[in-house]
């Protein structure tokens, strides 16, 4: 699996992008995230690629996108995490996560710190990120679709 920064290369692939309901209770849609990365520097998509195959998207955001969660100025904010819904249970959201401190590392000096939102209802999501070296300190915001808890991964 490789990480890569979107480009209309990959257009064709976001457009076959699946997530269900369910899924929309808790995530944005790519489509949706590249518009408002389009209209954001600080903003940026992100594609994992398996084999050839868009698996897991998510945004990052820096300098204002992560200020609502850390007060940290170092800090990036991971949004609109996602699988597509036919590559679900196969470790790849996983793998995803396991790649981003060295892609963070490699591609945005001076940051020292990935946080992110996670809905309170959403215990899979959770237990992905902790399992991925996020921690939960207690902090909790609430957000549109309900509260957040902020998890953070120090670089």
């Amino acid at each position: 699996m490789e990480l890569y920064f979107y480009n209309e290369g990959f257009r064709n692939a976001i457009e076959k992008y699946i997530l269900t309901e369910e899924q929309l209770r808790f995530t944005g849609t790519p489509v949706d995230s590249i518009k408002l990365s389009s209209q954001d520097s600080n903003r940026e998509s992100i594609l994992a690629i398996e084999e050839d195959r868009l698996v897991t998207f998510f945004d990052l955001h820096k300098n204002e996108g992560a200020k609502p969660f850390s007060e940290n100025h170092h800090a990036i904010l991971v949004r609109a995490f996602s699988t597509d819904f036919r590559h679900q249970g196969k470790g790849y959201a996983y793998n995803a996560l396991m790649l981003l401190p060295d892609f963070v590392k490699a591609h945005y000096q001076g940051i020292n710190e990935i946080v992110l939102a996670v809905n309170l209802q959403n215990e899979a999501a959770q237990n992905l990120y902790k399992k991925c070296g996020f921690i939960d300190e207690g902090e909790r915001r609430m957000g549109t679709k309900g509260e957040l808890i902020i998890m953070s991964y120090y670089l």
